[in-house]
Order: structure tokens, then sequence, then C-alpha cells
């Protein structure tokens, strides 16, 4: 229970400091922040339309059977009920907060307001904290609302900003080639795993999130420019304030967006390519998804996340809202590809256990894992991406997320923790990641060879831009078919060499690389015409 009389516990809202963050004083009351606040959608019951399934049972039906609605529906739909913001407001102009936007189609309402107003507020205390990543304005316990906000209020986002996830990619770096390294232009890469070439993904737009960094467009020319390629089409798009401010040191997150822009805009170069800048936050990673997956200028139709942290790092009402982001997104059809991470099994938490990556554990999510390649012949001979502690594909067995469905009898080890856990199996799928077999990328005016599973998901994104671009309707989220059919279609080369710390590759789906990397072809062939029924979910005996 709240420590206010008659307040109650937000739920999901606890959160612990930093490992290693050292309070040093209070908060600067007369700060002025933005908060995100986070309603329940207008029709929780998705299942309840007659033209409306569950994400589950969508994700389960042929590509062609399936009905998407269009983002003007889902805001009318699922969006949050007026009433709910007229409840928030009234509470907000109580407290002395004022409205700065409104997003129905998100379900989030953003309030402005002094440190001390939304301390009062949400009965909380904002602390300074002192840690090695730099100075922020946290908090520790949970969240409090009043009661008449119980269950139309699902998450409050801001007040606490600490950074909160980190790029997925890994520079190569000089004199710490393995044997047999090599480096590839992404679109070589393509043609080692046969994309398909009947279209360029003209119709399509890929949005990338990022949370720190920037591109410059006279960098992007060049690079094309060397490749005999048009320029991309890129559009930059400001979140909370975040914005595209390229750092001019390759060694930072400019790093990450240029290498997820090179690699979906070579790939898929007729596609449109926006990118959501945000700030490193929870507020800023939830409002840059939101915004993208509601975006009615721009539509896009796949979003590549290469940025995410250990499941332990979040709270609870953050990874249900990010889940429930994803299933909105399987709505309208839009896929999400996030990397599993760049620190083997243990996602660099280093407390002797084992640990997945979020926002790729989600069920929702397309899990990218990363490989080794050690032939460039098509297709590659491959193994599992491990250059030793700090640098391998992440995955494992999920800590927060159940065992879908559609994973039962495929394989997913209890996980190697204490607790032996059955949950969620990470990745889903895999791409080439290690730096010694990375991508030739061009960041800051010179060009390096970058990898991590960073790589992974702008080029599964780019894969999905073609296929729905020759398809002429999109894939969606597409897991519960994944598993249940395309992965018997002989559209994935399976990887069954190597681990990545406490899991190993085998024959089938793994802990490491999932199903394995792609034969971009045979998976276009595989669900355009050959799914004649929906598909049936695997259950244990």
């Amino acid at each position: 229970m709240s420590s206010r009389k008659n307040y109650v516990t937000l739920h999901g809202s606890e959160r612990v400091a930093l490992p290693g963050a050292r309070a040093v004083g209070a908060a600067n009351p007369d700060e002025r922040i933005e908060v995100t606040v986070r309603l329940r959608s207008r029709s929780p019951e998705k299942i309840t339309g007659k033209n409306i399934m569950s994400a589950e049972k969508l994700g389960a039906q042929p590509i062609n059977e399936r009905q998407y609605i269009s983002r003007d529906e889902f805001r009318q739909k699922f969006g949050a009920d007026p009433a709910d913001v007229t409840k928030l407001e009234e509470f907000a102009h109580e407290h002395g907060l004022a409205i700065s936007k409104v997003e129905l189609a998100q379900r989030t309402v953003v309030l402005t307001g002094t440190v001390a107003k939304f301390s009062d507020a949400f009965d909380v205390e904002l602390v300074r904290f002192q840690h090695a990543d730099g100075e922020y304005r946290g908090r520790t316990g949970s969240i409090s609302i009043p009661p008449e906000l119980d269950g139309v209020v699902v998450g409050v986002h801001g007040l606490d900003n600490r950074p909160q996830a980190r790029p997925h990619f890994r520079l190569r770096k000089a004199g710490a080639m393995a044997a047999g390294a090599q480096s590839f232009y992404p679109p070589d890469v393509a043609k080692l795993y046969d994309f398909p070439t009947s279209k360029d993904g003209t119709g399509q737009c890929i949005a990338l999130i990022e949370l720190g960094g920037g591109y410059r467009v006279r960098d992007l020319n060049a690079y094309f420019k060397s490749l005999n390629l048009a320029p991309p089409r890129v559009k930059a798009v400001s979140v909370d304030g975040g914005h595209n401010h390229p750092t001019h040191d390759p060694n930072s997150a400019d790093g990450e967006v240029m290498l997820d822009i090179e690699v979906a805009a070579t790939i898929a170069q007729g596609a449109e390519i926006v990118v959501y800048f945000a700030p490193n936050t929870d507020q800023g990673f939830l409002d840059a998804i939101t915004t993208a997956i509601s975006d009615n200028t721009h539509k896009p139709s796949v979003v590549s996340i290469s940025w995410g942290g250990p499941e332990s790092n979040w709270t609870q009402q953050s990874l249900t809202a990010f889940d429930q982001a994803f299933q909105d997104a399987a709505q309208l059809g839009v896929s999400i590809c996030c990397a599993a991470g760049d620190a083997g099994s243990d996602d660099g938490v280093g407390d002797g256990l084992q640990h997945v990556d979020f926002p790729a554990s989600s069920p929702y999510a397309l899990a990218c894992g990363g490989t080794f390649i050690q032939t460039a012949q098509t297709p590659p001979v491959e193994q599992v991406w491990n250059d030793g502690p700090g640098s391998a594909t992440g995955g494992g067995v999920s800590d927060a997320f159940p065992l879908p469905v559609w994973q039962q009898g495929v394989g997913v080890p209890a996980s190697a923790n204490p607790s032996h856990n059955v949950g969620r199996g990470v990745p889903d799928v895999a791409g080439d990641a290690d730096p010694n077999s990375g991508y030739i990328i061009r960041v800051d005016g010179s060009q390096g060879v970058i990898g991590g599973t960073s790589a992974v998901a702008p080029l599964w994104a780019a894969l999905i831009a073609l296929i729905n671009a020759s398809m002429g309707k999109p894939l969606g989220y597409f897991n519960p078919l994944l598993y249940t059919q395309l992965s018997k279609s002989g559209s994935f080369q399976d990887i069954t060499t190597g681990n990545n710390g406490s899991y190993s590759a085998a024959t089938g789906w793994d802990a490491c690389t999932g199903w394995g990397t792609p034969d971009g072809t045979a998976l276009l062939g595989a669900i355009s015409g050959k799914l004649a029924k929906a598909a049936k979910p695997l259950r244990v005996a």
C-alpha cells in the first residue's frame, strides 16, 4: 500500500537504484520535467470485435488471410478513452500539473510540471544519483495514485530518467581479428542469404529506433555513391526532445545509427527509412516505439530496434507497456525486429546468473541473434558468434515472460539459473553479427567494420520489407507461423556449432541462434503461396 492515505500502489512501478549508484541529494524541486502517463485501452478485450482477433491468433494465420486494421480504426477501437483522459486531467490540475500532449492512439498523456509537484502528485521522492554512466534523477520504491485512477493509469514513465538501454553494436578493433576474419558490405550479406531481388522495398517504410547519436547526410551520400547506389530516403522524427545529433565519434551511438541506416537502406533500397530519435530513458524508448507504430504519416510496416538491456533492469510496468505496444503493432500488420544482445548468455550483468535482453524477449518481437560467417558461400558456413566474455550473441530463457504456446515442443531448455525457470526462449532467428565477419560501414567521415546483433535487426527488417513489397501485404507478427510452419519449410540454415556461454547450438531451435539464418528467397516462397492452412500451435503432450 501507499504511504499516503487513500492512495494505492501503481502495480509494477517498483524501482531500485542502479547497481553502483550513490544518492547524492534531493532532486532540484524547481526543475521542470515531462512525464508520460500511459492509460488503459478503450477496449481491453481485443478479441471482442467481430473482425478483430488477438495478436496470438493473428500471428498464426496465413498472411493472405489476415485482416489488419488501419491506424484510424485502431485509435477508435483500442486507443485511450477520452473519459479516462478527463479523469487524468482533473488529477493533473488538482496537483498543479499541465497537460502538454494527448495521444489517444498511443494511449498516452504527457504531463509537465516541477519535480516538487510530481513528487507530491505521485507520492515519490526524487533523488540525484551518481553512477558510472553519469548523474541521473531517480527514485526507489513504488509510484502511488489515487483510487479513482486505479486501473485507468497503467504506467507512469519519466519520473526517473536513468539511462535505460545500450546499443548492441561492436566495432572491430585493430589488431584483434580472429583467424579467417573478413568483412562485407550489407548487400553482400544479403546475397549470401539469397534475399529476394524481384522487389526493392518500394512502398515500404522501415522505422529505426535510436536513443542517441545521429547521422550526417554527406556520410550517407558518400557511402551509397561508393556502392553505386542512389542516396537513401531518410527522415528524422524527434520524440521527447530527442533529435539527430551526431557526435563525430565513431565509438559513440553514431556507430549504431549509421549501422542501422546503412544496413537497412542498402538492402531494401526502395524503402523509406524513418529514424525516431528519443532520449535514452524508459520514457523516451517507449514513446519512440509507440510513436513509430502509430505514425499515420509514414506508416512503417517494420520497426528495427537495436537497443536493449537485461530484463532485470526494467520495471514490470515498462515490460508490460512495451509488450502491449508490440501487440498493438500486430493488429496493424507491423513487424518488430529486436537485437538479442552482444554480451553472451549473462547479457553483461556479471552477477553469476544468466539474463536475456529486453525488448527482444517480448514474445511479440522477432528476437535476432548473431553468427560468425566462416566461409562466404551461398548458403554461408556459420557458427555461433562468440569472441569471448562480453562479445557474443545474447540468448537464453526469459525470467519475465512465460513459454509461449508456439514455443512448446521445440526444445526450449529450462533456464541455466538455479530457478530452472521455463520461459520464453530467445532468439527466434539469426544473422551475421561477429565483428570478425562484420559490415563495412561509414561513420563520421571514415569507414570501419562493425558487428553486433544491432546489425541483425535491420538486416531482418530489410528482408521483411522486401517480402512485404513482393507480397503486396505486410508480414506483420509471424512468430507463431515461424515456429509451426516456416521453420520446417527449408527457409533456414541451421547453426549447430558454438555457444554463447551457458547455452549451446544444436539441431533445430537453440538459445543462441534460434532457427538459424535465412534463405530469403525460400522464405518468401514459403510465406507467399505455400501455406494453405492456418498454423496449429504445438503443444506438449
